[in-house]
C-alpha cells in the first residue's frame, strides 16, 4: 500500500479545498494510504474526507516577538522532520500560495510536487518578477514535479521556468459525478420564478479574478429591456458587501439575488437554466465540470481550457460586458441545450492513470 500525503491551508469552501477532498477521496478507495496536513485543520469539507484520511495540523507560529517566533517554528520544522522525512511514496504541496505546505510536502518524500491550481502570470498581471518572487519562496526547483490543472497554466509557468519545461505537466481535477448527482436531488427552501431565466455564478467574491462587476452591469441592461431573468451569487468573499452595495445602488435586487455561501451548491445547479463564469482567469474551472455532470448550459469567458465548452456544452464570450450581455440575451431568447453528454467515468479514469504515473 503506497503513502501519500498531501499540504494545503485549510478544509474551507473554495475550488482547491473541493479538489482535494475529490482527489483523497477517490484515492482511499483504491488503496492508498492517505494523510493531510493543514495549516488549519478547519473548513466545511473536514466532514467530507473518507475517515480513514488521516489530518495532521502543522500551525506555523505566529507570536508577535520575532526570536521567539522564529525559535518555536524551528523547533516545529525540527519535530516534523525526525517524525516524518522521506515517510511517504509520494507528497504534495496542494495549495500553492502556502509556504507551510511547501516546507512538509517537500520534507515527506523525494517524489514531491507543487500543484499549481490557476495560469500564474496572469494572476500576477504578467508581471514575471512577482511570479518569479512567489515562486522562489516556495522553493520551487526542489520539487520532483510540478502539476498543473490546466494546459494555460503550465504554460505561462514554463514562459517565466523555461528550465522547469521537463519537469511540469498537467493533469486536471477529478470529479466525484456520483456524488454531485446525489446532493443534487436534496430538498432546498429556495424557489425558482419559471416565468423567469434564471442564471447561477458559484464561486469566491473576488472583483480581481472573478469580475462579477460585469454580471451586475449586464444585468442593468437587461433590465432595462425588460429580460425576464434572475442571477443567482451562490458563494461569498471579501468583495461581498462592494456588490451588495452596487447592486442596491442600481436598483437590481429583484433580480440579482445573494444566497449565501454553500455547503451543497448542487440543487441550485439542478434548479437553474445555465451557469455564468465572468471570471479573468482560472486555473481548471471546477464549475465547469459541475455543470457537465448535471447537464447544465454555461455561459463563460475565455478563461483555461473554455474550448471544452465550445465542444457542445455552453457558450463562449470574450472578457467584455458586451459580450457577455449578447450571450445572456442569447440564451433568454433562444435558449441552449447541450449538445452531448459528459463522460465523468472515462474523464477520471484518464486522471487517474496519470497520478498513478506521477505516484
Amino acid at each position: 500500500m503506497k503513502k501519500l500525503l498531501f499540504s494545503a491551508y485549510s478544509l474551507d469552501l473554495g475550488g482547491i479545498e473541493k479538489a482535494l477532498i475529490n482527489l483523497t477521496n477517490q484515492l482511499i478507495k483504491r488503496g492508498y494510504e492517505i494523510t493531510i496536513v493543514l495549516e488549519r485543520k478547519q473548513g466545511i469539507f473536514l466532514e467530507e474526507l473518507n475517515p480513514k484520511i488521516q489530518v495532521i495540523e502543522y500551525k506555523a507560529s505566529e507570536n508577535k516577538n520575532k526570536i521567539i517566533r522564529k525559535i518555536i517554528n524551528l523547533s516545529k520544522r525540527i519535530q516534523f522532520m525526525l517524525k516524518y522525512k522521506n515517510k511517504y511514496d509520494f507528497s504534495a504541496c496542494f495549495a500553492t500560495y502556502s509556504n507551510v505546505a511547501s516546507f512538509t510536502s517537500r520534507v515527506a518524500s523525494k517524489n514531491c510536487c507543487l500543484w499549481g491550481h490557476a495560469d500564474y502570470l496572469t494572476l500576477f498581471d504578467n508581471e514575471e518578477e512577482k511570479m518569479k518572487k512567489f515562486f522562489k519562496e516556495k522553493k520551487y526547483n526542489k520539487f520532483k514535479n510540478v502539476i498543473f490543472v490546466s494546459k494555460e497554466g503550465r504554460e505561462s509557468f514554463v514562459k517565466v521556468f523555461p528550465e522547469m519545461e521537463l519537469k511540469t505537466q498537467v493533469c486536471n481535477n477529478i470529479i466525484d459525478n456520483e456524488k454531485i448527482v446525489k446532493l443534487s436531488n436534496e430538498p432546498i427552501e429556495q424557489k425558482k420564478d419559471e416565468n423567469k431565466v434564471t442564471f447561477i455564478n458559484v464561486g469566491r467574491h473576488d472583483e480581481k479574478q472573478k469580475r462579477l462587476t460585469r454580471i451586475i452591469e449586464v444585468a442593468k441592461k437587461l433590465k432595462q429591456e425588460e429580460k425576464q431573468f434572475e442571477v443567482w451569487l451562490i458563494g461569498d468573499g471579501k468583495d461581498s458587501e462592494f456588490y451588495k452595495e452596487l447592486v442596491k445602488k442600481e436598483k437590481l435586487e429583484d433580480v440579482i439575488l445573494f444566497l449565501g455561501k454553500k455547503q451543497n451548491p448542487y440543487p441550485y445547479y439542478k434548479m437553474s437554466d445555465c451557469v455564468i463564469l465572468t471570471s479573468d482567469y482560472e486555473g481548471y474551472p471546477v464549475v465547469f465540470l459541475e455543470s457537465f455532470v448535471l447537464n447544465k448550459p454555461i455561459i463563460t469567458t475565455k478563461v483555461s481550457d473554455y474550448e471544452e465548452v465550445e465542444q457542445g456544452f455552453g457558450l463562449v464570450t470574450d472578457k467584455d460586458e458586451e459580450d457577455i450581455y449578447q450571450k445572456m440575451k442569447q440564451f433568454i431568447e433562444q435558449g441552449f441545450v447541450p449538445k452531448k453528454k459528459f463522460d465523468a467515468d472515462e474523464y477520471n479514469k484518464r486522471i487517474i492513470e496519470k497520478l498513478e504515473q506521477i505516484f
